[in-house]
């Protein structure tokens, strides 16, 4: 599983004194364990929810990353985008902006969508087609692109 290899990683990061690898890495266990411990969930948490999770934490990073560098604070920027490389060895290959739209436009097809109205219609159906593998906002802004 997942959880399981990102805790051997953490004990190999730990070894090797790696203490950017080791916070990133303790927290994304934080968050696994949080997840294991919620109402209602059972002790076992699957690898599509550790990535959720990671995921989360990787655009929460992005997003800090942007605002560091907006306020010329590039040391902690930097930093951000250092705890982000390390948080994507755990996520799936991004796709392309050609495999990207090769879906979108599948999709505009098979949903009949011929305007900026089908909006919702193409992107409920497309998000679940590539999750976890495109961000969001790319999506949006190609199925935008496609359908004006």
């Amino acid at each position: 599983m997942l959880a399981d290899q990102i805790q051997s990683d953490l004990k190999t990061a730990m070894k090797a004194r790696d203490t950017l690898a080791v916070g990133a890495l303790r927290m994304v266990l934080a968050r696994i364990k949080e997840t294991r411990v919620s109402t209602g969930h059972g002790d076992e948490v699957t690898d599509d929810e550790v990535q959720t999770l990671i995921g989360r934490e990787a655009k929460r990073r992005t997003e800090a990353a942007r605002a560091f560098s907006d306020a010329g604070r590039d040391e902690l920027a930097a930093k951000e985008e250092a705890e982000l490389e390390i948080l994507q060895r755990y996520l799936p290959q991004q796709m392309s902006d050609d495999e990207l739209t090769a879906v979108i436009d599948e999709t505009i097809t098979a949903t009949g969508a011929s305007s900026a109205g089908d909006f919702g219609k193409v992107m409920g159906a497309v998000m679940p087609k590539v999750k976890g593998r495109a961000d969001g906002n790319r999506v949006n802004a190609l199925v935008r692109a496609r359908l004006t």
